[in-house]
């Protein structure tokens, strides 16, 4: 057997560890566009409840107008990046316009959200400072924060009192700057990061504040305006956070695309030195303009926003009735508890033939013993899909015995 023999067939034998031990992935083919009911590829219709097609934008007339317009005005991609020649005037007009959104002074535009937790601690921290972690931080904060010499700390989730313990060790330890960063909404439970209390332990502490709000931009907070608006932490139109990441592949029309905005000055150092933003493409013209409208949208209207919440109000009530242990909260990821992870396969497999499409997660996307079904919500899901939804959980929960 040749080298490129040997390879392979370890590669093999690592893929039929994953089937057997029940945490092989499985995609399904979708026909058609996105949307609170899709089409699968053998011509069905089901209830789709796994998207982070939050605002029901994916596929909004308006969002896909304005892609249409963008592509007849500003062609189809830029074959460059940014700072040779593949910069135009919509990418700086989604700029301002993000900022100006989030209380900001500028923002920066990335091809991916992961790409921006991945371009931002490298340029920024060196050996000389410290940065601080939730321990459920998303993979591209983590793998962004390995990218960088700063010296690592992490603090028990959502743990306070830990949190201030990592700051001591921190500033003990001679840190030059600190900077404590989380997730705003936690991907796999729905949670919110305290971020008002970080904010005064970081003040405290003379620490500065990050936070990845790709599940919260467009719909969290009084105004959708994210985490920070939600903990009171927008005054005067003005964030009192020192960094935000955050995502267009979401709420915000559900394509692809990542932002980091904040400090001017910081921003303007990301342009200079962040990796992946001077050596990937431009994000394509289609998707800024879309972008664009999506915030015309959210500032015309609460209505969206307004939608989802009550939906996810409404199905958390109705599935906690129904016997499901679910996590607390009252985020449109709802969390339906397994635990075991071929359970959470098998319950996703009968639900789509129920027609509800959903995912098991299990490890090493959540925690070992954690597996679960991860439902999240729309504004596009009308009540007789949600209606339909529990139904159909109530008896495949029955079938499998995860419930009475």
């Amino acid at each position: 057997m040749n080298a490129s023999e040997k390879f392979i067939a370890h590669i093999g034998r690592e893929l039929q560890g994953l089937r057997t031990a029940g945490l092989f992935k499985q995609e399904r083919v979708i026909a058609g566009a996105q949307g609170p009911r899709v089409v699968l590829a053998d011509g069905r219709e089901v209830i789709n409840l796994c998207a982070n097609n939050y605002l029901g934008l994916s596929a909004h007339p308006r969002v896909v107008q304005a892609a249409q317009q963008a592509l007849q005005s500003h062609g189809y991609g830029m074959s460059s990046v940014r700072f040779i020649c593949g910069t135009q005037d919509q990418h700086k007009a989604l700029e301002a316009r993000l900022s100006r959104f989030l209380g900001t002074e500028d923002t920066i535009l990335y091809a991916a959200a992961f790409d921006a937790n991945g371009g931002l601690f490298e340029p920024l921290f060196s050996e000389e400072d410290a940065i601080v972690s939730d321990t459920l931080n998303h993979a591209s904060v983590i793998d962004g924060i390995r990218l960088c010499k700063a010296r690592r700390y992490r603090y028990a989730h959502d743990d306070m009192a830990d949190l201030e313990r990592c700051l001591r060790q921190a500033r003990a330890d001679g840190a030059r700057f600190v900077l404590a960063f989380t997730d705003g909404v936690f991907s796999m439970d729905g949670s919110v990061a305290q971020l008002d209390r970080m904010r005064a332990l970081c003040d405290a502490h003379g620490a500065l504040l990050g936070i990845d709000d790709s599940h919260a931009t467009g719909f969290v907070g009084p105004t959708g305006r994210g985490t920070h608006e939600y903990r009171g932490l927008l005054v005067d139109g003005r964030a009192r956070v020192d960094l935000i990441t955050g995502t267009l592949g979401k709420a915000l029309g559900g394509a692809s695309g990542g932002f980091t905005s904040g400090p001017r000055e910081v921003i303007e150092l990301l342009r200079q030195r962040s990796r992946p933003y001077l050596f990937s493409n431009s994000l394509a013209p289609a998707i800024v303009g879309a972008s664009l409208a999506v915030l015309d949208l959210l500032e015309e209207s609460a209505g969206l926003r307004e939608t989802l919440m009550d939906n996810a109000r409404w199905f958390r009530a109705a599935m906690a009735g129904a016997g499901f242990e679910l996590k607390p909260g009252e985020h449109p990821i709802v969390p339906i508890m397994v635990y075991d992870a071929p359970k959470a396969q098998a319950l996703a497999a009968r639900l789509l033939e129920l027609g509800v499409y959903v995912v098991g997660f299990f490890y090493p996307v959540v925690p070992q013993g954690q597996a679960r079904i991860r439902v999240q919500l729309s504004a596009a899901h009308a009540r007789a899909d949600l209606e339909q939804a529990v139904a159909a959980f109530r008896q495949a929960g029955r079938e499998l015995g995860l419930v009475r």
